[in-house]
């Protein structure tokens, strides 16, 4: 850690705005002044500006209008200028096809009204599964000064005296209604249980990965991530972050100093031992490549593939995220990692200090949930990376939330070109299919969705259902949702829609899973395999206009994080040309 203080007093940014008496600067501080702010104000203190990405469509961040009214309290105390603007927020539960086919639209818009008005440094205020991923983006590709503050879980969803995992449970009651074992109207009552509090969902899934992967990567105060949404706490951790922001602009300390590669090797091995989602593979990537850190998928499993999974949190095990907050949350986490030597610990945090100073003396009060090493749920968790003819460039799995009997398989395949097939036949009673088979569905990733959806967990064929199987092998170059699980082979690159092998895949071809080697093969010649891809046609049914037409034909692979690939790279924020 070697971040040195910017001298303070000095003109900001904002004071190219707000400073001085000519025409120009009289504008836009006078139209400021409508909102009765007074002058003294626009003095050269720091102007935070609070990007908040509340949608009443975005229930997850439903409650954050009352979460940026504590961080302007802590803006305000510290003397800043805070003021709040609204940000693109791409909603996992409402955005079709999907919400990922935003993410980078997000961060687009977020990048520019960041660049583009007269803010010193940003508060990111976020929760849902895309709107962390999508700001942290955005501030990297700007560098100015900036924290994450994200809402925070929803409390423990209860059905008949069981912990009801938000998203866990909705795939797992579904699959009990095909099979006969739970009734329509149980689903319905069921279906209240999930979501009894604002907040995101409850289990490791996307949302609360994605908080967890802000805070080991240093962007967010110590201790944000588990705080459910209704704690008081919450509200307490969103006004110390607004104190804190006005310091990191008085010191310039930038997405750039704290987001360095032993950052993104910090929150790599916290998403093995949190047992996190396979979605923050692509997030992680994508931000990285706004930074210009090299990261790879081999990064991924190099540094995951020795990391055991102690978080004992649904879908993975147990327990919810109230659970995991009262165990004493990710510091916990982050001090076994270190205890361990698997923490870069003089890596530096938004706090101004290092990530280790934070943890150290971090206590479990829980080993139920946080639990000791020897009693991990998997001594190799993190993210397996997969490669071989049928995935040249990588696929993933998430061995923690698999089956240990299918971690090494030989089927059958039996394949669906695309989400539609996949509706129209899993149904049906005589698709030729059995536990033995594997699953293989194409044209669902970055360009085939358009987007790259959340279906990749396909369910069960109801004839298998009924004897009592409940995981099969699935791959796809889809991806899941952080709260979903089994065995289920992800983001197969090049994708199908790309005119990767997985294209070409047919009916009848055998199919090899080994985890344990990396390994996913189609048993077909190279030969063979040659022949099928030049026989290939590509899918006819791409956009003809509008940002689902720039998305297609812009978009990176899942194996480099699926951004489009004008966004790689920091452009900074320089001041642009007056308005008038």
């Amino acid at each position: 850690m070697s971040f040195k203080p910017a001298q303070w007093p000095r003109k900001l940014r904002s004071q190219e705005w707000y400073g001085g008496t000519s025409r120009d600067v009289i504008y836009h501080r006078g139209w400021m002044k409508n909102q009765g702010y007074p002058h003294d104000l626009f003095d050269g203190r720091p102007v935070i500006g609070i990007l908040n990405t509340w949608s009443d469509l975005t229930p997850c961040n439903g409650h954050l209008r009352e979460l940026a009214e504590k961080v302007k309290a802590g803006v305000w105390e510290a003397g800043g200028f805070p003021v709040e603007v609204p940000a693109f927020s791409a909603s996992e539960n409402t955005y079709r096809p999907t919400a990922m086919m935003f993410r980078n639209l997000a961060a687009m818009a977020v990048e520019e009204a960041m660049r583009g008005q007269p803010i010193d440094g940003a508060v990111l205020l976020v929760g849902c599964d895309k709107t962390t991923p999508s700001l942290l983006m955005a501030a990297a590709s700007t560098d100015l000064p900036s924290i994450v503050v994200t809402g925070g879980p929803m409390l423990n969803g209860y059905f008949r005296g069981e912990r009801v995992g938000s998203g866990t449970h909705l795939w797992k009651f579904s699959e009990a209604v095909k099979a006969g074992e739970m009734t329509q109207d149980d689903f319905l009552e069921a279906e209240a249980s999930m979501s009894r509090s604002s907040g995101t969902c409850n289990t490791m899934g996307t949302a609360s990965t994605m908080a967890s992967m802000a805070e080991a990567l240093g962007m967010a105060l110590s201790g944000n991530a588990a705080i459910p949404a209704v704690d008081s706490r919450r509200r307490v951790m969103a006004q110390m972050s607004g104190r804190r922001i006005v310091q990191m602009v008085k010191d310039d300390l930038k997405p750039s100093d704290v987001m360095t590669r032993q950052a993104f090797e910090n929150a790599i091995r916290t998403n093995g031992a949190i047992g996190g989602s396979t979605n923050a593979v692509i997030h992680l990537l994508a931000i990285a490549g706004r930074v210009g850190i090299d990261l790879t998928l081999d990064d991924w499993d190099r540094l995951g593939r020795d990391v055991a999974t102690i978080v004992n949190l649904m879908p993975s095990g147990e327990y919810l995220m109230e659970e995991f907050f009262y165990a004493g949350g990710l510091p916990v986490v982050l001090k076994r990692l270190g205890d361990a030597g698997m923490l870069h610990k003089d890596a530096l945090t938004v706090s101004g200090g290092a990530i280790w100073d934070e943890v150290k003396n971090a206590v479990n009060h829980n080993e139920d949930v946080i639990l000791p090493l020897e009693k991990a749920l998997t001594q190799h968790g993190g993210i397996a990376v997969l490669k071989g003819n049928l995935a040249p460039k990588g696929a993933v799995i998430k061995p923690s939330a698999s089956s240990p009997h299918l971690m090494k398989h030989r089927g059958r395949a039996v394949v669906f070109e695309d989400i539609d097939d996949y509706k129209a036949r899993i149904n049906d009673d005589a698709l030729d299919i059995d536990e033995t088979c594997v699953m293989v569905l194409k044209n669902c990733g970055p360009k085939g969705y358009p987007g790259m959806a959340e279906v990749g967990n396909m369910g069960l064929p109801p004839k298998v259902l009924k004897k009592g199987i409940t995981d099969m092998v699935r791959i796809s170059d889809a991806r899941m949702s952080g709260t979903a699980y089994g065995t289920v082979v992800l983001h197969t690159s090049p994708e199908a829609a790309a005119g990767g092998p997985l294209a070409v895949i047919r009916d009848g071809d055998m199919i090899e899973l080994d985890v344990e080697a990396r390994r996913l093969h189609v048993d077909i010649s190279d030969e063979e395999l040659v022949e099928r891809l030049a026989a290939w046609v590509p899918p006819a049914d791409q956009a003809p206009s509008g940002y689902a037409w720039l998305h297609q034909a812009h978009v990176q692979g899942a194996d480099t994080g699926a951004d489009l690939d004008f966004l790689n790279g920091c452009r900074g924020a320089p001041v642009g040309k007056d308005s008038h």
